[in-house]
Formats: C-alpha cells, structure tokens, sequence
C-alpha cells in the first residue's frame, strides 16, 4: 500500500485557495455562456434552471474533489487504475489537445480584448503582439506552481467581482424594463447548458483536490464554487442580456452606452482562465513527458499558445473542442465508479503493475457513453435531460456492469 503523506510532507492549500482558482477558470465561460442564456430566457425562468445546475455541480465537484484528496494523484493518474497504465496515455493525449486548445482559443480572445481596449485610447498594437503579452502572464502564473496560481486568483477574483458589480449596475440604471424573449428553451435544454459550461472544469477537478488539506476542505472547496459563487456569477452574467436582449456581454453593454467595464472584465477573466488551464494542461503533459521540469513544458505550452493564438482560430477550433469536450464527463462517470468500487480505502499505486496495462472493457464503456453524449447533445433522444449527465451516468453503469461480470 503506497504511504500515505501526512500534512507535514505535503505543500496542502485551503478550500478559499481551491474555490478561488475555480473561479477563475469558470469565469471566461461562465461570461460567455450566461448572455446566451440572459438572451434567451427571462430572469424569472433562469433562475430555477441556475439554481438545479449548481446542485448537480456542487455534487459531482464534492465527490471529484474528494477523490483527488483521498488519491493525492491528479486525475491522469487516477485515470490509471479504470484504463490502465498504458490505457490512460490515450486519455490523457486526449485530455492535453482539449487543454492546449482552450489555452490558445483564451490566449487569441484575450488579445483582441487588449487590442480593442487598446484601441478607445488611440493605441493601435498588433493583435499578435498582444497575444505574446498575455502568454508571458500565463505562463508567469503558472511556472511557479499551485501557490503563486492561488494568489493570481486571490488579487483577480475580487477584481472581477467588482467590475461584474460595476456592470450591474449601470446595466439595472440605464434599462427601464426587460425587452420581450422571442426564442425559449425548455427546462431541460436550459439546464443542460449551464451543467455543460464548466462539467470538464468539474471532471478534471481531483486536479486541485490533489493539493488540499484534508476531506473537510475539499468538500466546503466544492459548495464554495459552485453552490454559491457559481450560480451568483451566471446570473449576473446573464442579467444584461435579459434585460437589453442581447446575447453577448458586449453586445449588452453597447446598449447601455459603454463596453469599457466588461472588456476589462474579459481581459481579467482571461488571464485567470488561461492560468488555471496552463496549470492543467502541464499536469497533463508532465504525465506523458516524466523527464522533462514542469516549467519546461510550462514554457514551451505558452510559446506554443502564442503561435496558435495568434492565428485566426475561433472559428473552426472552438466547436472541434466542444465535440472533443463530450468525450471527457464520462471519464468522470467512470473513475467515480471506480472509486466507490474498488478505492475508498486508497489509491495503491503498486496494483498497477499486477493489471491489465490496458482495459478494454473501460474503453468500451467510455466509448458507448461519449456516443450517448453525441447522440444527447444533438437531440436524438434524452435519459435524464441534461445531456452530460446522461454520458456520466452511463459510463458509470457499464464500467460497474464490465467489472461485475469479470469477477
């Protein structure tokens, strides 16, 4: 049985430090995302479907955090003993394209943000260049591990808890009434989406419980971020757009009269975004190149962000990640099953060697609930609802189901 380290041994963070990160990489989705949802349904009816989101949020956040805990592996070593050592190097190639891609899509927004904010003061930088800028952050704030990650948050979070404040309030001082919806969703519908805006966030979450105190902090970690700070921050978020009908932060904000605040507002919300996935993805990559420093690939993941970034990439590398983010819940779905059958007393890392180094069965699993996800997300036909819920709970199902009948 791998010894457990005691607090001594272990750099260990609070559920403030964890729930703050969190946040900050939420907040560049959750912005995006909430105008969609501000623009299409009316406060009275967002607020129920916020609300049911954040409850199977905190749940799934508690339990992955907690696992993370208990392993003290970030999720591609959990992923380990359910796939297999070898097995795992799939996921976790799978996991890293997902990573970098967001980390260049979050480099190239946010130098447009600095380039049109640049712009109102008759400063006119390159695009690229400002990409390079944001990259150095980026990197900056990650390279030197999960502390100095924790205080980038600690400084940006309430930063942009007041700019959100500031939006607030010039949006409910120059809007009279809520314009009428024409598009609705339905409950379900609703709900999936902001379930779907963050559930890879909430899948690779045993990322940052890796590095918590104990069960207690990863357990408040989790209701911190997402059962009350995250359903604050969508409906704030989706507030101008319910009230202007417009479906993007910026599009709101031309109406009331001034797009300054929320551009800053993007600006920060990238740099604690990319942060957090920069975090991430050297997590990911140091598992498949052990040899190489973490700062090292730190830095070359930022040099690499601002050759992509710099290149018109929106348009076609945003929808080829969120159809590789439906491959990633029922990963989720099958190291939870994993945990409640076979690790609540621990994560023996020398089992590793005794197994399979790839199980097929789990990929078969993984492989039947990412087509449910499709299948879901594009409305063929619907288990729960909430399409991502519905990939995680049958992923769960067969793993247990494959391992039941190995016995």
């Amino acid at each position: 049985m791998r010894k457990e380290p005691n607090q001594a041994e272990l750099s260990t963070v609070s559920c403030w430090q964890i729930a703050m990160i969190l946040l900050g990489i939420a907040v560049t989705p959750v912005l995006i995302a909430s105008s969609d949802l501000g623009g299409r349904l009316a406060l009275d009816r967002a607020a129920p479907v916020i609300l049911c989101a954040s409850i199977i949020l905190t749940i799934l956040a508690v339990i992955n955090i907690s696992i993370g805990e208990k392993a003290r592996l970030p999720t591609y070593g959990i992923v380990k003993f359910s796939f297999g050592e070898q097995g795992a190097i799939a996921i976790n190639i799978l996991m890293a394209i997902s990573l970098f891609g967001w980390i260049a899509v979050t480099a190239n927004a946010f130098g447009h943000s600095m380039h049109d904010l640049a712009a109102h003061v008759g400063i006119n930088i390159a695009v690229p260049v400002w990409v390079a800028f944001g990259c150095v952050i980026f990197v900056a704030s990650t390279a030197f591990g999960l502390e100095v990650l924790g205080k980038v948050s600690k400084i940006a979070v309430p930063i942009i808890a007041i700019l959100m404040v500031v939006v607030l309030y010039l949006v409910l001082n120059k809007t009279t009434q809520q314009v009428s919806l024409s598009e609705q969703m339905s409950f379900g519908a609703a709900v999936s989406s902001v379930v779907g805006t963050i559930i890879v966030l909430v899948a690779t979450s045993p990322d940052f419980g890796s590095f918590i105190h104990n069960r207690k902090h990863a357990i408040l970690a989790g209701i911190i971020a997402f059962g009350v700070a995250y359903p604050t921050l969508y409906f704030v978020g989706a507030l101008p757009s319910a009230l202007t009908g417009e479906r993007s932060l910026l599009q709101a904000m031309a109406v009331v009269g001034t797009t300054v605040p929320a551009a800053i507002l993007l600006v920060f919300a990238c740099i604690t975004g990319n942060a957090g996935n920069m975090f991430q993805g050297t997590l990911v990559v140091s598992t498949l190149l052990s040899r190489i420093a973490k700062w090292k690939i730190t830095l070359a993941l930022g040099v690499l962000a601002f050759i992509v970034g710099s290149l018109n990439i929106q348009s076609w590398l945003v929808p080829f990640l969120l159809f590789l983010g439906i491959a990633t819940p029922p990963v989720a779905g099958i190291y939870i099953a994993d945990f409640f059958l076979k690790r609540k007393a621990g994560y023996d890392e020398a089992v590793l060697s005794q197994e399979a180094k790839i199980k097929y069965p789990t990929f078969g699993a993984w492989f039947a609930a990412s087509v449910v996800g499709f299948l879901t997300v594009n409305g063929y036909f619907t288990l729960t609802g909430i399409a991502s819920l519905d990939s995680i709970l049958v992923a769960s199902l067969l793993y247990v189901l494959f391992n039941w009948r190995n016995k």
